[in-house]
């Protein structure tokens, strides 16, 4: 493939099929595009839409941001999935437009398009949710959590390091403290989502309550540095895979959740409901 593309250029790609998801109604308070994706991992599994699209339309659409999106979009390969597509709407173009002078085409579905599968989601019966280790796929929703203590909480990432995942996590810790023997480490997403955190004062809220907060990378969401995990330590992630090893060590474990549960767990020092904090 490397070849062939060097010699003209042209990469080989395989049109994948499609899946759709028509998302109904509005989310409940606390739950994110974070939430929303990790439910629809749960249902179809890891390999549920393996080398297909899967495209989100419905009238569900305009209650989530451009942030809701960008994560879903990120986390559809942890589904198997070739691509995530979301159906252009009013805050999809005034997102262009804001960040884009460039001329741009808007692609939709054909009248007679063919789908593999069709799922109905319900937005406002999602409940913020958990996945535990080690797959993507294994979750929960946080009142089936149980009582389960954790070493470190990771803010951030390409999965969830944008100025909304940042505010989230500010307005659950500004005028707190992270809870005693717990690192929390804050990852922007971008050197701009930094400088504009550092503006709106996200970071300083972050600083006091005791959070680490660090230039954009991938940091530990590889087991790269910066909060790799030692033997039996656990940590509440915001990052997208929870693979055995992924950040650490083989025995620690990794629970993927949304900014919003990262914060409140990093004030309790276990896994928690941010609607009770």
């Amino acid at each position: 493939d490397m070849a062939a593309g060097m010699a003209n250029g042209k990469a080989w790609f395989k049109v994948p099929a499609a899946i759709k998801f028509v998302l109904k109604n509005k989310p409940q308070d606390w739950v994110s595009g974070k939430d929303i994706i990790l439910h629809i991992i749960g249902m179809i599994g890891v390999d549920g839409a393996l080398y297909k699209s899967m495209e989100f339309m419905g009238n569900g659409l305009k209650h989530l941001t451009m942030d809701d999106r960008f994560t879903m979009a990120n986390m559809a390969i942890e589904a198997g999935a070739k691509n995530g597509i979301f159906m252009v709407d009013d805050i999809t173009l005034d997102y262009v437009k804001e960040h884009s002078t460039k001329e741009y085409k808007v692609y939709e579905p054909d009248s007679d398009a063919v789908y593999d599968e069709v799922y109905e989601i319900d937005l406002s019966q999602i409940k913020p949710t958990v996945a535990f280790p080690h797959l993507p796929d294994n979750t929960r929703t946080i009142d089936n959590v149980g009582d389960i203590e954790i070493d470190q909480v990771v803010i951030g990432s390409c999965t969830n390091g944008r100025l909304g995942d940042l505010r989230v996590a500010a307005k659950i810790l500004k005028g707190k403290k992270v809870k005693k023997g717990v690192r929390v480490i804050v990852f922007p997403g971008t050197q701009n989502i930094y400088l504009q955190a550092l503006k709106e004062g996200i970071i300083a809220e972050l600083v006091e309550a005791g959070a680490v907060v660090s230039t954009p990378t991938c940091g530990p969401c590889l087991g790269g540095h910066m909060g790799i995990l030692a033997k039996g330590e656990r940590a509440v992630s915001t990052t997208n895979r929870n693979f055995v090893g992924r950040m650490g060590h083989p025995e620690s474990e990794i629970y993927l959740a949304s900014p919003a549960v990262a914060a409140a767990s990093a004030l309790t020092g276990k896994i928690s409901d941010p609607r009770a904090i």
